[in-house]
């Protein structure tokens, strides 16, 4: 009996330690990972705002990307640590959902981050502090909802100011005036603003060519192709009430299945063989032009040449344009747009499988041509845009940049509100949360408290970035909220606190409701975890 009373409170000692060194190994791994989700949102931070730098992205292949684009920043980095992949996948989802403010959530997810350390610093649970912080999301989205204003989709001026507001923190920001309405207008040409709740933007096809610069930017109601006319044979560059056809097999010899030698004794064979390639290709082309087709697209070949000498000079003497190499993953698109079938073989090939199209050109642009199809005769809604650039760069953060507006205006569509930028809605969250939070009890108060206070690293950003004195900005911003002026935010081109909507700059009520919501998400997800197992 002695020894069974002596055991116990060596066994109840062996446990504590036990449960001590598993407290301490927690809290080595929420720290680990706090510290490496903080790194990622620390390394876009300089980018956030219209005054925000640009990072020079290097590839092991010496590629070059300039951007201030969280999420291209953000999928572009080797990141190792996978809390902080967790980082990059948030931007990535910020990115789906609303298409802007991509940086934004990562920064906002990083000073979470920092008030959930000082939280568990004081002792409070991981669990206690995922579900305070999740309340504190719920109640900042009914609020930024209170600070919303319905938009007409007839007020085209909000549209264009909501767009403006997105650009202006790009490289392209300066083009802000030419890409907005291209993007207003494409997006409100693809859908019937009164029925849609959504927008597919595989329906605006962007094309990219070098040469000119980003005001030559247009768009087109119809559909370009950057492939030239194939006009080696002297073929037409032009047609007037075009039928066009779009085919997936070759205008040139068939191969045989397997690779064979034919082996040639004279010239009467070689007379033969070529006699026969000529009467076969002809074949071809004489059916094309039995349908009524004057422009001929063909798919890209992998197999063997799509066309030849001989049939392009057939189609040339039969004045059919002809466009060759179109991309397989083009054949939906152009086929949807077109009103044309693609078909796989000439014996299917007749006139109802023909779209139709005003005017088929090829047009000289910077450093080549391309062809552009307009007055289509389909009822299908689609819109290309070309986007010229003097280099590479340029036009690759055009094409980012105008996603990212054509991603606002389909934020309208989805939840028409409008919210005031330029950090207002945080500076409202964060005094609002913060009222809210005396009337909680214990340390759910303190929670949601620290919560608020980390919204405020937008403020804080936004005037650091621009070089502002931050501390005596948010102090104003602070007052100006205090005392009702709700809109009141950052102005960065006046350098001072202004309002607003006054000021132009609002932005879709959806974008600011999916930042926190999905950087709580992600912080609570992060919050939870208490150990990292590697498995083989």
């Amino acid at each position: 009996m002695a020894s069974i009373v002596q055991a116990a409170p060596i066994q109840a000692k062996g446990d504590a330690g036990r449960m001590e060194k598993e407290s301490e190994k927690e809290k080595d791994v929420r720290v680990s990972n706090i510290i490496a989700a903080r790194g990622v949102a620390d390394a876009v931070r300089t980018s956030l705002g219209p005054k925000g730098m640009d990072k020079m992205i290097v590839s092991p292949t010496n590629e070059v990307i300039i951007t201030n684009d969280g999420a291209t920043i953000l999928k572009q980095l080797e990141v190792v640590h996978p809390c902080a992949k967790m980082l990059v996948d948030l931007a990535h989802a910020q990115d789906v959902e609303a298409g802007d403010g991509t940086t934004t959530v990562t920064v906002i997810a990083g000073a979470m981050l920092g008030a959930v350390q000082k939280l568990l610093s004081k002792g409070i649970h991981a669990t206690q502090i995922a579900e305070s912080f999740l309340k504190a999301a719920t109640k900042s989205e009914e609020i930024l909802q209170s600070m919303s204003t319905p938009v007409d989709f007839t007020d085209r001026q909000s549209l264009l100011n909501s767009c403006n507001t997105s650009l202006n923190s790009k490289v392209v920001s300066q083009y802000s005036g030419v890409l907005s309405p291209i993007a207003v207008d494409a997006v409100l040409h693809v859908i019937d603003p009164k029925t849609a709740n959504n927008v597919d933007l595989r329906d605006i096809r962007i094309v990219k060519r070098l040469g000119g610069t980003i005001e030559d930017t247009e768009m087109i109601n119809g559909i370009v192709f950057t492939q030239k006319v194939a006009s080696s044979a002297g073929g037409p560059t032009r047609i007037d009430n075009a039928k066009i056809g779009l085919i997936q097999f070759q205008l040139s010899p068939p191969k045989t299945n397997m690779e064979g030698n034919i082996v040639i004794n004279d010239y009467t064979q070689m007379d033969r063989i070529l006699r026969e390639e000529r009467n076969y290709i002809l074949n071809l082309v004489k059916k094309i032009q039995k349908s009524g087709c004057n422009v001929l697209l063909i798919q890209k070949s992998i197999l063997r040449d799509a066309v030849t000498d001989l049939s392009l000079a057939y189609l040339a003497k039969m004045k059919i344009l002809v466009v060759k190499d179109i991309e397989r993953e083009e054949i939906e698109f152009v086929s949807k747009t077109l009103g044309c079938t693609p078909v796989a073989s000439i014996d299917h090939f007749t006139a109802d499988k023909l779209g139709t199209a005003k005017t088929v050109e090829e047009v000289v642009t910077g450093d080549g041509k391309v062809v552009k199809m307009t007055g289509l005769g389909t009822d299908f809604k689609t819109v290309s845009v070309l986007i010229r650039g003097s280099n590479k760069l340029v036009i690759d953060e055009a094409d980012r940049s105008l996603h990212d507006a054509l991603c606002v205006v389909r934020c309208l569509v989805k939840k028409r509100f409008l919210i005031a930028g330029g950090a207002a809605p945080e500076i409202e969250l964060a005094l609002q949360l913060s009222r809210w939070a005396k009337t909680l009890p214990g340390s759910e108060g303190t929670c949601v408290s620290c919560y608020a206070d980390a919204l405020e690293v937008v403020p804080y950003t936004l005037a650091e970035n621009a070089g502002l004195h931050a501390i005596q900005v948010v102090t104003e911003l602070r007052n100006r909220h205090d005392k009702g002026e709700r809109n009141t935010g950052i102005s960065v081109r006046k350098s001072t606190v202004a309002d607003m909507l006054e000021e132009n700059v609002i932005q879709p009520l959806l974008v600011s409701t999916s930042m926190i919501r999905l950087a709580t998400e992600t912080v609570a997800m992060i919050l939870k975890i208490d150990d990292i197992v590697a498995v083989r």
